[in-house]
C-alpha cells in the first residue's frame, strides 16, 4: 500500500479527521476500564487490604498476649527458681543439723568410751603402782634381811618390815 492510496503520508492518529472517534472509543475504554476496576478489581484488592489489616492487627494482640503471657511465665519460673532455691537452703540445713546432731552423738559416745578406758587404765596403773609397791617392799624386806645377815646382825621380820615401811613411806613423800 502506498501512502498516496490511504488519502496521505504520516500517521493515522495525528489526523484531525479522525480525533473525534478517537475520541469516543477512548472515552468509552476509559469508562468501561473505571467500571471493570470499580465493580471487580478495586474491591478485591479492597477486600484482601482489609483481610491483612485484621489479620497484622490480630497478629500484633496476639503478639501482645504472648509476650504478656511470656513475662508471666517468666516471673512464675524465676519464682519458683527462688522457692527451690529457698528449699534447697532448707534442706542443706536440715541436713547440716541432723549431720550435726549425729556427730555430737558419735562426739559424746567416744568421750565416754575414751573416759571409760581412762578410767580403766588408771586402774590398771593404780593395781600396777600397788603391785610395784608391794613387789618392792617384799624386795627391799628380803635385801634389808640378807644384808644384815651379811654383816651378822640378827634382826626379827616385824622390825625388819617396820623399816623398809617407814623407809619407803618417808622417801616416797
Amino acid at each position: 500500500m502506498e501512502p498516496e492510496a490511504t488519502g496521505g503520508a504520516g500517521m493515522p492518529q495525528l489526523e484531525f479527521a479522525t480525533f473525534p472517534n478517537q475520541i469516543l472509543w477512548l472515552v468509552v475504554a476509559l469508562v468501561v476500564m473505571y467500571l471493570i476496576l470499580s465493580r471487580v478489581a478495586l474491591p478485591r484488592i479492597g477486600s484482601v487490604l482489609a483481610e491483612r489489616t485484621g489479620t497484622i492487627a490480630n497478629d500484633i494482640a496476639a503478639a501482645e498476649t504472648y509476650k504478656m503471657q511470656a513475662a508471666e511465665a517468666e516471673a512464675a519460673y524465676h519464682k519458683a527458681l527462688d522457692d527451690a532455691r529457698v528449699a534447697a537452703a532448707k534442706v542443706v540445713e536440715e541436713a547440716r543439723a541432723e549431720i550435726q546432731k549425729d556427730l555430737d552423738i558419735a562426739i559424746a559416745r567416744a568421750d565416754a568410751e575414751i573416759a571409760a578406758r581412762s578410767a580403766e587404765s588408771e586402774r590398771r596403773i593404780g593395781e600396777i603402782r600397788e603391785s610395784a609397791m608391794e613387789a618392792v617392799t617384799v624386795v627391799a624386806r628380803d635385801a634389808t634381811k640378807e644384808i644384815m645377815s651379811a654383816f651378822g646382825v640378827k634382826a626379827d621380820a616385824r622390825s625388819v618390815t617396820s623399816a623398809v615401811n617407814a623407809r619407803i613411806k618417808g622417801g616416797a613423800a
